[in-house]
């Protein structure tokens, strides 16, 4: 119960100041008259006003709230490192049983972890989150468990919301001691076939460290070791890294450990660059004209990424017919160029119904299937020529054509189909219209009839004759398309087909795009989980396991999404690379920033924490000694103080906030006692003055 006087009065405050004033003038030139009963008039003028002002005394129903506490408990990923998470769990259970035993407080536990923005351990935004729904009035202390590398500490207590001790207990000793490498310049991209530079600099940090030793650095690109070079620890150092592919390079550089080093997780820093392909270049050679002669041209010329240099061989060299030269074409057939100078220059060679008319020499042939071989691409596009005598299989090139023509041509209507295996191979999986029986594509009426020495069928004709085969030789790579009616899809004849993602995923193929991989496995970040696939001609996979940053590992169940393609997720809780196995493929992924704020320091530290505690007359202490045992504060609750901390104890304030009931309200001067009392005063001052 709490009492208190109140007033209501009757009439303006300006009245009754009025009044007073009035009443006081009165009385002073009563007095100073000598007037008789002078003190009687005054105190019924006084008495009058009171009635006026209306008091009355007030009886508050107040029922007390506890005082709220807030225990933050850091679970960042630097908390892992040696006995902190063991000695955090014991401090944080140690404490939470004290200030409950406490009467009067209520504790709030939350916990702090990274979000993987790269902003590093952010617990006063867990304090603030926490607290959003209690009153300031309420709120009797925080404690913070952590190692005391917090990166968002505020810079004054004003900023806190709140006024009461905010106490640091910290993991971690005195001594210890840690190595890592800062990242000074990384480039994001670069041309594949380039070398991009990285600076960095090895840091060595705490107890009985300096700059100037030396240390060996491992580079690794996408987990393969390129190179080892020595750098001495406070000395920025560059680095040059080859971009040797398109899509993500994950270079690694690691340093060897420090002895009785904190962690090892901060040795290595990770830049991924991304590999852009310039142009690739394709050379188109077409050779007997037929109606689908601009399909690959109009289809290659489409591709932003495609730099074409197309010819069309209409004539043997040797044909003299009186024709004059400069009517005979705008340019000559640059044969010693193309074929022998520069043949490593295109990523693709395409034989659109070519047939030896004598153009090119034999050797030429001979530099096309060593240009396969040591890593180029050939994709022979026939027609009625192949099976001809002027036949391409009739050359050098024999060795590495998987297709023999038997020398018949199939003339007869017929739906292109996927084979089994062009069901699960990426170049033909999902094609629109496949899934129907007939395909629900137009149909062709030529097929070279051939017989497979070696590669893939992923597309059949009647009487399941192959139709597009594609194999690999050496380095290299080789599709044929054993028909010259994919024109037809392109004209739209009975509904057309999808002859745009057949024939670039093809051309990509031949190109070693990694997406389209037979077997791949494939990693990548969407939103907050990360994603797995396993691409693979067979009917199964195998376990996949993931390796977090910090050593934990995971078995992902993954599920088959379409013919071919096996897919499983998870949300990573950790910053840094992860590694993606399955036994006989790896992968590699970066989640978060390349240099996260979280491994940017990790020697724990009373000093971040101590501006803030002493401001609010707390403390920022560290549970262990160096080689002691555990060593946890009493916890005592108190009145507002200056100081909420001692040796071996820490305070909460107790902050005597409650919450109203009810009022309860009597007043003074209104009623029988208020006109008793003007009756009684009145009556004196009568008798006074008739005296």
């Amino acid at each position: 119960m709490v009492w208190s006087l109140s007033f209501a009065p009757l009439l303006p405050l300006w009245a009754l100041y009025t009044g007073l004033g009035i009443a006081l003038v009165l009385s002073i030139l009563a007095a100073f008259l000598s007037l008789r009963g002078w003190l009687l008039r005054a105190l019924s003028m006084a008495l009058l006003l009171l009635a006026l002002a209306n008091p009355a005394v007030e009886r508050e129903d107040r029922e007390p709230l506890s005082s709220i506490v807030a225990l933050v408990v850091d679970k960042s990923q630097s908390q892992r490192l040696r006995d902190r998470e063991a000695t955090t769990d014991q401090t944080a259970e140690a404490i939470q049983e004290r200030i409950e035993a406490l009467e009067g407080f209520e504790v709030r536990v939350m916990e702090g972890r990274n979000t993987g923005s790269g902003d590093g351990t952010e617990l006063f935004q867990t304090l603030t989150n926490g607290l959003a729904d209690v009153p300031p009035e309420r709120v009797g202390g925080a404690i913070i468990i952590s190692d005391g590398q917090i990166h968002d500490t505020p810079n004054n207590a004003g900023s806190l919301g709140f006024d009461a001790p905010v106490h640091g207990l910290i993991t971690g000793t005195a001594d210890e001691r840690d190595r890592r490498i800062v990242l000074d310049k990384a480039p994001r991209f670069g041309l594949v076939g380039s070398e991009q530079t990285v600076s960095l600099t090895v840091v060595d940090q705490g107890r009985a460290t300096g700059p100037g030793d030396q240390v060996r650095l491992t580079v690794k690109r996408d987990g393969n070791v390129v190179t080892e070079r020595t750098a001495r620890t406070g000395e920025k150092i560059d680095i040059p890294v080859e971009i040797n592919h398109g899509g993500d390079n994950i270079f690694e550089f690691e340093a060897e450990p420090l002895q009785d080093e904190l962690t090892t997780l901060n040795n290595r820093a990770v830049v991924t660059i991304d590999g852009i392909r310039e142009n690739l270049r394709v050379l188109l050679v077409s050779g007997s004209p037929h109606a689908g002669e601009r399909t690959w041209r109009n289809l290659l010329k489409s591709d932003a990424s495609v730099d074409l240099v197309h010819f069309t061989i209409l004539r043997p060299p040797e044909k003299q017919d009186g024709t004059p030269i400069n009517e005979l074409s705008l340019i000559a057939f640059p044969t010693r160029e193309l074929f022998s100078v520069k043949i490593d220059q295109f990523d693709l060679i395409i034989f659109d119904r070519y047939v030896r008319r004598g153009v090119l020499p034999m050797l030429y042939f001979d530099n096309i299937a060593r240009y396969v071989r040591e890593g180029g691409a050939v994709l022979l596009a026939g027609g009625p020529d192949y099976a001809e005598s002027g036949s391409l299989y009739r050359t050098p090139l024999a060795p590495i054509l998987p297709a023999r023509p038997t020398g018949t041509v199939l003339e007869q209507p017929y739906h292109a189909r996927l084979a089994e295996l062009g069901e699960r191979h990426p170049v033909t999986r999902g094609l629109p219209g496949a899934e129907q029986d007939p395909p629900a594509w137009s149909r062709w009426f030529r097929l070279v009839d051939t017989e497979l020495d070696a590669g893939q069928t992923l597309m059949s004709g009647p009487s399941d004759a192959p139709l597009l085969v594609l194999n690999r030789e050496g380095e290299g790579r080789v599709a044929m398309l054993l028909s010259d009616h994919v024109w037809l899809w392109a004209r739209g004849y009975e509904g057309g087909g999808p002859h745009v993602p057949l024939l670039r995923r093809l051309a990509h193929w031949l190109m070693q795009e990694p997406d389209l991989e037979e077997e791949a496995l494939n990693v990548s970040l969407r939103g907050t989980d990360l994603v797995i696939e396993r691409q693979t001609l067979g009917d199964s996979v195998g376990d996949i396991t993931v390796v977090a940053p910090t050593g934990d590992r995971r078995q992902v169940p993954v599920k088959e999404e379409e013919p071919g393609l096996w897919r499983g997720s998870l949300k990573p809780n950790e910053t840094g690379l992860y590694s993606v196995t399955d036994g006989e493929m790896n992968a590699l992924i970066h989640v978060g920033p390349q240099n996260p704020r979280e491994y940017t320091d990790v020697l724990s530290t009373t000093e971040v924490l101590s501006p803030i505690s002493e401001a609010t007359g707390a403390s920022s202490r560290r549970l262990r000694d160096v080689g002691g045992d555990l060593s946890l504060p009493r916890v005592v609750s108190m009145r507002q103080s200056a100081s909420y901390a001692g040796n071996g104890w820490i305070g909460l304030k107790e902050t005597g906030a409650s919450v109203l009931n009810g009022v309860d309200r009597y007043p003074l001067i209104i009623g029988f006692l208020g006109l008793a009392l003007l009756l009684g005063a009145l009556s004196l001052t009568w008798y006074r003055e008739g005296r």
